[in-house]
C-alpha cells in the first residue's frame, strides 16, 4: 500500500467513527471530499483547524463555543432567571433552533446511570446547585430526555432542589417516551416547551 493510499485509508478510519457514519459512508464521503477537495475539502480542513484550536466549553453553563463564557450567558437579556437544563450540547442546540427559549442553559453532560457508574458528581449537577444559589433563578426547566436515565435525573434534581424556592418544571407534550431531543423538529420543541409543567 502507497504512502498516499494509507493517509485516504487513515481519514476513511477516522471519519468511520464519526456519529452516523460506518466504513461504507465514510468511504462514499472522502471520496466526494477528494473529488471537491479545493472547494470542499481544503476549507473543511482549515474550518477544522480553527475550530480544534479555539473550541472551548463555557466555564458558566457548559456550551461549546470560541471563548470561556459563551454568547448566551454573556447576553443580559437571557438572565431572565430561567435556567434550562439539557443532557448535552446537542440538546441546547436544538432548543435554540427552536428559539422559544431566552434563559439561559445548564449542560449537565450527561445523566445519572448506576449501571455506568455514573453520579452527581461526575455530572455538572453541584454546578448547577452554585448558579441556583448565585443567580437569581426562579424557574429550572428540565428539558431531559425521556429515557429512564433521563427522568431518573429530572426526579433526582426536583428532589435536590426541592424547599429552595425555585421552580421546578420540565417539558410536557409531544416528547415521545424514549425521544430524543436532538432528533425532535422544531415545532414539537416549541410546543413541549410552551406547556411545560411543574414536577
Amino acid at each position: 500500500m502507497s504512502e498516499a493510499t494509507r493517509d485516504i485509508e487513515a481519514l476513511i478510519d477516522l471519519m468511520a467513527r464519526l456519529p452516523g457514519l460506518g466504513p461504507r459512508s465514510a468511504r462514499r464521503a472522502v471520496l466526494h471530499l477528494i473529488k471537491k477537495r479545493g472547494v470542499l475539502m481544503a476549507p473543511l480542513a482549515e474550518a477544522m483547524a480553527r475550530v480544534a484550536a479555539t473550541a472551548r466549553e463555557c466555564s458558566i453553563c457548559g456550551n461549546i463555543g470560541t471563548s470561556d463564557v459563551c454568547d448566551i450567558c454573556r447576553d443580559p437579556k437571557r438572565a431572565t432567571g430561567e435556567i434550562c437544563i439539557v443532557e448535552d450540547v446537542a440538546d441546547l442546540w436544538a432548543m435554540e433552533r427552536g428559539q422559544a427559549f431566552r434563559g439561559r442553559y445548564h449542560v449537565l453532560g450527561g445523566t445519572l446511570s448506576a449501571l455506568d457508574g455514573v453520579g452527581p458528581d461526575e455530572l455538572r449537577i453541584p454546578r448547577l446547585l452554585r448558579r441556583v444559589g448565585e443567580e437569581e433563578v426562579r424557574e429550572v426547566i428540565l428539558a431531559l430526555n425521556a429515557t429512564v436515565d433521563g427522568q431518573t435525573t429530572a426526579h433526582y434534581i426536583a428532589d435536590t432542589l426541592e424547599g429552595s424556592g425555585v421552580s421546578v418544571t420540565s417539558l410536557a407534550q409531544g416528547v415521545p417516551v424514549g425521544g430524543e431531543l436532538d432528533y425532535l423538529d422544531d415545532g414539537t420543541i416549541q410546543a413541549a416547551l410552551r406547556a411545560r409543567k411543574q414536577v
